[in-house]
């Protein structure tokens, strides 16, 4: 398991977004050297946890609980074929492009360790957008992604430090529940009765997505 790319994203105007000044930090690009990861702050005050890569918009996107945003190299490669066109390491808007790691089949809380010293804690799965739908430039993009179920994995950063292209990744804990990256994004997309199943994960979860399935209990129990 290693990490293949460390991607940053630097504003920019596209008519895709409904960002109130038009702008996204979606199209990343490799970096070169080392980047610094860590804990950014609240969501709507803090930005991306990767040192010098853009969030635009903090309704949505950044904060501690989804700091880095992480997808499988070969998950694109997945869509490589199906599109039929070449999906560059940040494609997808990701952070950290990695090889050798089922990235949407981790555990809620499951924590990685990169290089000497990061370690980062899965969260959550990411939910497609229009803005996602503009920059891939696919019809139809956010169902068919919905439906793949592969959507990679929020990371909050439990140990900052600095990371680089080629760093080993290894896993250095994982809860014993089975509540993966892929039945949350289910759970929260097109299956939400698997939604008690979360809460297993406790939490771990991203706070949005607690709360969710702590209301969808009380309803049903209601």
């Amino acid at each position: 398991m290693k990490l293949l790319s460390v991607n940053l994203g630097r504003p920019k105007s596209v008519p895709y977004t409904d960002h109130p000044e038009g702008v996204t930090g979606i199209d990343k690009q490799p970096a070169d050297g080392p980047v610094r990861v860590a804990a950014p702050g609240p969501k709507g005050v803090g930005a991306s946890g990767v040192a010098g890569d853009s969030v635009c918009d903090g309704r949505h996107h950044g904060g501690d609980d989804q700091a880095v945003y992480a997808v499988a190299r070969e998950d694109l490669e997945d869509w490589e074929r199906e599109l039929g066109r070449p999906l560059a390491n940040g494609a997808f808007g990701e952070n950290l492009t990695t090889e050798g790691l089922d990235v949407s089949g981790a555990r809620i809380g499951e924590r990685w360790r990169i290089g000497g010293g990061v370690v980062l804690e899965v969260t959550s799965g990411r939910i497609p957008c229009r803005t996602f739908q503009g920059h891939v430039g696919e019809q139809g993009w956010v169902k068919r992604f919905t439906q793949r179920g592969a959507p990679g994995a929020y990371l909050r950063v439990i140990e900052p430090g600095e990371v680089r292209a080629g760093d080993p990744m290894e896993i250095v804990h994982r809860p014993d529940h089975d509540v993966t990256v892929a039945l949350q994004f289910r759970a929260m997309t097109i299956e939400r009765g698997l939604l008690p199943r979360v809460l297993a994960a406790g939490e771990a979860l991203h706070p949005e997505v607690l709360e969710a399935a702590r209301k969808y209990v009380e309803k049903r129990g209601g």
